[in-house]
């Protein structure tokens, strides 16, 4: 902060002798250069941490917290333990999310400039081009780590980055976005069965309900900037109850639940029920909380957090549908992202 000088009111201070002005050959003394250097690289370290910020803004980080536990719950569908083809899976989920999200707001330009200002792009704190170039080179990074998980991986990829590609340019506008949505999630969650097990077939009623509360989330983010009719998170607060009672009561998946009429199935354990009832209680509180205020009162900023609420909450989602597999150190290790993407969630928004 700069002093003021001093008013009628301030008292006055006799300055010091000043010395006669250096001549223009003359060099400046010793200190006067580290504190220049002091003073740009404090510059430039301030530009450096700014730039970061905006790009994670860009790419929404704390939403990466909820991507793992896509290929960890499809995995979990296979009877098979995560293995070096689902880490390759799960970066490949990561670099096609983000993809999505700087397509994102490439695509949304001139939308973010009347309605969000403060977002990186129309704020200037980012060319819309390097956007465009991030999100080319993370899809190409998202397939070649699923090529080198194998072809089946590579199979669902493929659909899955032509889908977030078609869902930011062509389809979020129109009555099949949240489905487009919906479909990418699923398939997310198929990448990691497929790359783990070689089939999406086990992985299927997981996708499907991880694909359903996927489709609620983004119906009700179409009135996140500008509010609207508590209808649609209505419908998805009744799609919260919903997945949660056939989480609750469904069995095991094929893969890893034991057989009546198989000696060799592996036992159920009661560790494996236990969670999958905490983890869906969490699920439903994460989610229906804010959805419920969204529908007492379907206001811009409430609706925001009902979308928010909804997108943290896939993290106990897929977690408990980890747990309903029998896969207990896949769920724990899911939900353990919780709270990271909680905390990180209040400095960066994931909406």
């Amino acid at each position: 902060m700069t002093p003021r000088p001093p008013g009628p009111d301030q008292p006055t201070t006799t300055s010091p002798p000043q010395s006669p002005p250096q001549s223009p050959t003359q060099s400046p003394s010793p200190s006067q250069g580290p504190r220049a250097g002091t003073a740009s690289g404090t510059e430039a370290g301030a530009g450096a941490r700014a730039t970061a910020w905006a790009w994670a803004e860009l790419l929404r980080l704390p939403a990466l917290f909820t991507v793992p536990g896509d290929a960890l719950a499809g995995a979990a569908t296979t009877g098979n333990r995560p293995n070096p083809r689902t880490l390759l899976a799960i970066a490949s989920s990561l670099c096609l999310y983000e993809a999505g999200m700087a397509l994102n707001d490439w695509a949304d330009q001139a939308e973010d400039a009347l309605e969000r200002p403060h977002r990186p792009l129309p704020s200037g704190r980012i060319r819309p081009p390097a956007a465009l170039v991030a999100a080319g080179a993370l899809t190409a990074a998202g397939l070649a780590l699923a090529a080198r998980a194998g072809r089946p991986a590579l199979a669902v990829a493929a659909p899955l980055a032509a889908t977030v590609w078609a869902y930011d340019l062509a389809l979020k506008r129109t009555p099949a976005g949240p489905a487009a949505m919906a479909t990418a999630r699923g398939l997310d969650l198929l990448l990691g069965a497929t790359a783990t097990g070689g089939s999406a077939r086990p992985a299927l009623p997981s996708a499907l309900t991880l694909a359903t509360h996927t489709l609620a989330v983004t119906t009700v983010s179409r009135g996140e900037t500008r509010g609207g009719s508590p209808l649609a998170p209505l419908a998805a607060l009744a799609t919260t109850g919903t997945l949660a009672w056939t989480l609750t009561s469904t069995p095991q998946a094929p893969g890893t639940a034991p057989s009546r009429h198989s000696a060799a199935a592996p036992a159920r354990h009661p560790a494996a029920d236990t969670l999958r009832t905490v983890l869906t209680a969490a699920f439903v509180a994460t989610s229906g909380r804010p959805l419920l205020h969204a529908v007492l009162n379907p206001s811009p900023p409430l609706t925001q957090r009902a979308v928010g609420g909804g997108i943290r909450a896939m993290i106990p989602l897929q977690a408990a549908l980890a747990a309903r597999s029998g896969a207990l150190a896949s769920a724990l290790l899911t939900a353990a992202l919780a709270p990271a993407a909680r905390r990180f969630a209040r400095k960066v928004s994931v909406t």
